[in-house]
């Protein structure tokens, strides 16, 4: 039997992250050979720059070391997604879709072409110092980020458990750069929790897209169902995303068999379709979908899922915006490219990239919190927040949002404004759905 060559095609949440997390799908996208016609001439010129360079640079230099730039630079300029990774790098990527691996816990990307958070992962080092969705990173340990691309913010992000970092940040309600000092850990994820809000909602949260995402969403359900809950709020905040399978596999649990969960679209037009399984069982509670502008890719199918099918309510703020699809394609030297070769769309054919999900229903905390702010004692302008009061507040978030009894149905947390929506609408659709027009 030939060698089979395989290649992966992942739907992340521009997850070249400080801790290099990316998904993948393994499976689709192979035979991918390319072209080898393309112009001989200008591959000599590469030769011949490579050649003047080993002999002629000031300093010793390696071949492999040159091509591997050459190669990182090559990929660095199709798009922000599309990089060139060493067998080190590949060997990573493909351990950390486990759920666990070294790091800050920060989800990054490249957003109006500034190194952006998308979202900090819960209960990690970034998260415990405060760094929110959509802080612009701006000099990494005093190194500025303009001119780096993606890959290279991840190498200088990354390093052994105990050592630090420091992040200067842009945060835009706050006039002057925040500096955070992280030391780095090993993250471990827990991608699904489940919960009973008051009034027997029932509540997940999913944190990323792994390969046990799908399976243990159907045990945290199995669950909730046992408790005879009367509504569902599946929250996506802040989940950058990962794979596509477990996007497809959180979808079709409350999707029809047959039904459209997403497709995607490379340059020669040809659709590949994912569609929700028979015989999977499906859920067909009243639900509601929480998302933020950290909610990326997978995320974004999910939502996208759901809002097109008429299956949920979208509460929240515009999605981040990310809807490129990555193939992996593992090279002989075990290194591997991660190129982009096709955008997703959602089952009403719609694109997301740069746009984002819409929300059904428009709940934005900090626009709520200024008009507070602002009737209550007529301030001008925004308030500083320091990054000790940052921190504190999601300490403070934390305690109030994990209980001691997650078994009991928990009182919602008067600062999680989105939430606190989501389970007054579940609470009134029971009432409302009972009554019955007068004779």
């Amino acid at each position: 039997m030939a060698k089979e060559r395989f290649s992966t095609v992942l739907i992340s949440g521009l997850t070249l992250t400080a801790i290099l997390f990316v998904g993948i799908f393994i499976g689709k996208g192979g035979d991918r050979t390319g072209h080898a016609s393309e112009s001989y001439e200008e591959l000599q010129v590469f030769a011949e720059v490579l050649s003047q360079v080993k002999k002629h640079y000031v300093e010793e230099t390696k071949t492999k070391d040159l091509v591997q730039g050459a190669l990182r630079g090559m990929l660095a300029g199709l798009d922000p997604h599309s990089s060139f990774m060493t067998s080190d790098m590949f060997k990573e990527m493909k351990v950390e879709t486990k759920g666990e691996f070294g790091g800050l816990g920060i989800q990054i990307g490249i957003k109006d072409n500034r190194l952006t958070v998308i979202a900090p992962i819960e209960d990690t080092p970034a998260f415990e110092a405060g760094i929110e969705s959509g802080d612009t990173i701006i000099k990494v340990d005093d190194k500025p980020t303009k001119d780096l691309t993606l890959m290279e913010a991840v190498q200088q992000m990354r390093g052994r458990r105990g050592t630090s970092v420091t992040l200067t940040v842009i945060r835009e309600e706050i006039e002057e750069p925040l500096i955070f000092k992280i030391t780095r850990d090993i993250i471990k994820i827990q991608s699904v929790r489940s919960k009973i809000w008051e009034g027997n909602i029932g509540y997940v949260r999913i944190t990323q897209f792994q390969e046990a995402t799908a399976d243990d969403l159907t045990k945290e359900l199995e669950s909730l169902v046992a408790k005879d809950i009367q509504g569902l709020i599946v929250d996506v905040r802040n989940n950058p995303g990962g794979l596509l399978t477990a996007a497809v596999g959180v979808s079709e649990q409350f999707l029809p068999a047959g039904k459209l969960v997403v497709s995607i679209q490379g340059r020669n037009g040809k659709k590949d379709e994912y569609r929700a399984r028979p015989n999977k069982k499906h859920y067909q509670y009243p639900m509601i979908v929480l998302i933020n502008k950290g909610s990326a890719s997978a995320s974004e199918i999910v939502a996208a899922a759901m809002q097109d099918w008429g299956k949920a309510v979208v509460i929240g703020t515009t999605s981040f915006g990310k809807g490129s699809v990555q193939t992996i394609l593992p090279l002989s030297d075990g290194s591997g490219l991660r190129l982009t070769t096709a955008k997703y769309y959602t089952p009403k054919g719609k694109s997301i990239h740069t746009i984002g999900v819409q929300p059904d229903i428009v709940i934005d905390p900090k626009a709520i919190q200024a008009a507070k702010q602002k009737a209550e004692g007529g301030e001008k302008g925004k308030k500083k927040e320091t990054v000790t009061a940052a921190k504190a507040k999601e300490t403070e978030n934390k305690k109030t949002t994990t209980p001691d009894d997650p078994n009991a149905p928990q009182p919602v947390p008067l600062e999680d404004i989105q939430l606190l929506k989501a389970v007054e609408m579940l609470k009134s659709w029971k009432v409302f759905k009972q009554l019955r027009p007068a004779a």
